[in-house]
């Protein structure tokens, strides 16, 4: 093979072979973000049933870094799945690919890894961060959220906030204030999980795509922990 092939075909395998890596790294995302989601709700004192049991929407960013820009900043991915059907009634469904970007909350972690879960609890806190950037505490109200199964969703803080908020770092899950951070589709990681431009909001509330097998794990554990929503609506 002269040169010119030669280079030629090198540069069609890198071609092919950088959307498969590509898929390959969003579907580790959400494998882990289905882990992640497992081990959190093992642990004993997790989030209360009467609040999992009222979100439509559950986002989950794992092992969320904190860098050093100015006076500290942090960028994580994940995963947003909503409630199927009409009024978020049914089953838990396809992830859309999520961003989370802020500074604040880099500080108060220390550093190191964080795993962020995050409960969407109005269908407006829903629809506004699958359509555009949403700033937590600003353009939707958030809440560090309660921890411990009895806890009551009955609380001025639960009641109040679209969005409840909660942290795993060091073994240890609480809830956490994440406001001035940013939460945004991740429009590029879903072109990549899924093959193909889709909107974040076709995918988590239209139903658009199937689950992908990498979701397995986080789905199944909303759907035996919360497989219905007793929210009020």
């Amino acid at each position: 093979m002269n040169a010119p092939k030669c280079f030629f075909a090198l540069a069609l395998v890198a071609a092919l072979a950088l959307p498969v890596s590509a898929q390959k790294k969003e579907q580790d995302r959400v494998e882990n973000s289905g882990q992640v989601m497992k081990e959190i709700m093992n642990i004993p004192d997790n989030i209360p049933q009467s609040v999992i049991d009222k979100a439509d929407c559950v986002v989950v960013l794992p092992s969320v870094l904190k860098f050093a820009i100015g006076v500290g900043g942090s960028y994580g991915r994940g995963v947003m799945t909503c409630r199927s059907g009409e009024n978020f009634q049914g089953p838990w469904g396809a992830p859309t690919m999520m961003a989370l970007e802020g500074g604040s909350f880099g500080l108060q972690l220390g550093g190191q890894a964080t795993d962020f879960v995050l409960l969407l609890m109005s269908e407006g806190s829903a629809s506004a961060i699958l359509s555009s950037k949403v700033k937590l505490g600003g353009d939707a109200s958030a809440a560090a959220g309660p921890v411990g199964r009895t806890a009551s969703a009955e609380t001025d803080v639960t009641m109040r906030a679209e969005i409840l908020t909660y942290s795993r770092a060091r073994g240890l899950f609480a809830g956490i204030s994440l406001t001035g951070s940013t939460l945004r589709p991740d429009n590029s990681a879903n072109e990549s999980l899924y093959g193909t431009k889709l909107d974040a909001k076709d995918i988590a509330l239209k139903g658009a795509v199937p689950p992908p097998p990498s979701a397995k794990s986080l789905l199944d554990t909303l759907n035996q922990r919360s497989p219905k929503n007793t929210s009020s609506r």
